[in-house]
């Protein structure tokens, strides 16, 4: 082996060289490390007491330990429970879950507007990060109302998030009233554009210009809820997310057990769907770890 010029002698060359393979064994062992979050999932069984005015009622169960089993094949880390539209408030077997879980999971509540400081302390607690809005197929919200004014209040003291599901023409409303009240927000399902117009949809385009509110996050989740095309919208959607709101504020989420749409989803072709979306594997890898500091994990 020849020296580099220089003048370095065989001691500093060989001292440089262990040096380079520190560094490239310590980045290796990093990126291993690095959690693979699913950012979105629901859990509940036929036992459950469901809420009245529900949309839609499933008729089997997915209970936690099938869901943790869809971790474990599809090489996921950590995953994120979100309370079903149809158990409405009642979060307590969502808690239950957490709390089996040793911290591997956290979840998202759907709370009353009026539920009390004390009580999200008990959700925080368990491992709550954040409420959720399910408002498809609900009257809009007064968030300027007294009781949201003050539950947004309570939300922003905990650090916490607010998710929402709604198409992305209200969003483009509804996102900035939220942001105004200070809290981070989170909008499901690649915001639900009009699924005529995809990302030509003037809503979706005012959600790419919430990237740069800087405390917006998006879901690039269950692409089937965005019409018969919606692999091909998420295909489109992609780069033009990536481009507004960068890879750290991208959310991935399996949508397990991808309710209204078992017969033709599972958990491995929503996450092998993400290899042909995230073509580069370092890019994937950041995107699925990037959840970890707004989830507290």
């Amino acid at each position: 082996m020849t020296l580099p010029q220089g003048g370095l002698t065989r001691r500093q060359f060989g001292a440089g060289l262990a040096s380079l393979a520190i560094t490239v064994a310590t980045t290796a062992r990093s990126e291993a490390a690095l959690p693979v979050i699913d950012t979105h999932a629901h859990v509940f069984h036929r036992e459950l007491k469901l809420a009245p005015g529900r949309r839609y009622a499933p008729d089997y169960d997915a209970p936690l330990s099938l869901y943790l089993e869809q971790l474990d094949h599809n090489g996921i880390t950590n995953g994120v429970l979100v309370q079903p539209s149809f158990l409405g408030t009642d979060n307590s077997y969502l808690v239950d879950c957490l709390k089996q879980t040793n911290g591997r999971l956290r979840g998202i509540a759907v709370v009353d507007p009026k539920v009390s400081a004390d009580e999200l302390r008990e959700l925080d607690r368990a491992g709550i990060v954040g409420i959720r809005l399910n408002l498809v197929g609900q009257p809009l919200p007064d968030l300027a109302a007294s009781e949201w004014k003050g539950l947004l209040a309570k939300v922003k003291s905990m650090g916490w998030q607010v998710e929402i599901q709604r198409n992305a023409s209200d969003l483009a409303v509804l996102a900035p009233q939220l942001l105004d009240r200070g809290v981070t927000v989170v909008l499901d399902h690649y915001a639900l554009p009009d699924p005529k117009l995809g990302v030509a949809d003037s809503g979706f385009q005012s959600v790419l210009k919430l990237g740069a509110a800087k405390n917006v996050w998006i879901k690039i989740s269950a692409p089937y809820r965005n019409g018969a095309a919606g692999e091909s919208f998420a295909k489109e959607a992609y780069p033009l997310l990536r481009g507004a709101y960068g890879l750290d504020r991208l959310l991935w989420g399996s949508d397990w057990p991808h309710t209204q749409f078992e017969a033709t989803q599972s958990y491995a072709k929503n996450r092998q769907f993400l290899d042909t979306l995230i073509v580069d594997k370092s890019e994937r890898a950041q995107v699925l770890a990037s959840p970890r500091p707004l989830f507290r994990f």
